[in-house]
């Protein structure tokens, strides 16, 4: 239809020829339909959308597959094997596999796959609690950082450096030397996270002052929420994700170093059954006998792939920039 023309007095004219405006009817453009919102849906978040994305990718759901198997079997052994790992006689020495002992006999006689599937417990204790201890720390020590400031920062800055420069595993060999009459799980977790928290704490400190400076930090601050209170409440949540997808990246490492530490001999006392310590005792008969070093190896690095794919399917989901595709 043609619309008319108001002039700046009010009255209405026919447009001139070359004027000519056509609009089209109201039911023919449902503007209302285009702007609405469906206020129906749930409410979405990071955390949702993260979830969502993880339901869909492959990678997740093989390595989440690969780690409830793992800490099943670290949680109920038995289930799998009935054999004592530490009953070892040397009529069985370098035996091959038959019934009730699939992966056969070590040198010592003892039974492969019952130490395979018990130094699951040992292995991914290890990892496990580490990186629970690390992220604990790390978050800490860079979000006092990152959102205080000054001298604060400073201090800690320098403190994280110091601690940086030292490789993980050499730091670690030092000190589990100087401290070798205590034989102990917690002695490797520990001597782990005094030399690996320094990147979950950069992350950290990072993270705290990009959100600190956002807008929701001002507004509680403005409501007379205390700067403890926002660090603790507001800002620490809104910083987790890259805090969490470096921790589960960097939790195959750590079971990677106290299978190192045993295989070098400085790590769990030899009475603990281990992936690590069992490939230090195999590598003597590595060439007459390789089988005995395979199996702790191949679960330790299947475990390891594990924890890595998931690490990587964690930061595409948390971290869409950093998606390939």
């Amino acid at each position: 239809m043609t619309e008319k023309i108001t002039e700046p007095d009010g009255t209405a004219r026919a447009p001139l020829p070359g004027q000519e405006r056509y609009v089209a009817p109201v039911d023919e453009t449902p503007l209302q339909d285009v702007d609405s919102i469906d206020e129906s849906a749930p409410a979405t978040s990071l955390w949702a959308d993260a979830w969502r994305t993880l339901r869909r990718n492959p990678l997740f759901l093989v390595s989440a597959v690969l780690i409830v198997f793992t800490i099943f079997v670290a949680c109920f052994p038995s289930a799998f094997t009935k054999v004592n790992p530490n009953y070892c006689t040397l009529n069985d020495s370098l035996d091959g596999a038959k019934d009730g002992h699939p992966f056969g006999f070590d040198m010592q006689g003892c039974d492969v796959f019952s130490r395979t599937v018990y130094g699951t417990r040992t292995s991914l204790s290890v990892g496990i609690l580490t990186m629970l201890l690390v992220m604990v720390v790390g978050t800490l020590i860079g979000a006092f950082a990152g959102f205080f400031g000054g001298w604060l920062d400073a201090l800690l800055s320098r403190t994280t450096d110091i601690f940086m420069a030292i490789p993980l595993l050499l730091g670690a060999i030092v000190v589990l030397q100087m401290f070798r009459t205590s034989g102990s799980i917690w002695k490797i977790i520990l001597v782990l996270t005094l030399f690996g928290w320094t990147s979950t704490a950069r992350i950290a400190r990072g993270a705290v002052m990009e959100a600190k400076n956002l807008e929701f930090n001002t507004a509680s601050t403005a409501l007379g929420s205390t700067p403890i209170r926002n660090l603790f409440r507001h800002i620490m949540p809104n910083s987790m994700a890259s805090i969490i997808v470096i921790s589960t990246t960097s939790l195959g490492t750590y079971i990677v170093s106290e299978a190192t530490l045993s295989f070098l001999g400085v790590g769990l006392p030899t009475t603990t059954v281990s992936w690590g310590g069992d490939i230090a005792n195999a590598q003597t008969i590595l060439r007459t006998n390789p089988s005995v070093l395979f199996y702790p190896s191949a679960a330790l690095a299947i475990t390891v792939l594990a924890f890595i794919m998931l690490g990587d399917a964690v930061k595409d989901a948390l971290d869409p920039k950093s998606r390939t595709s």
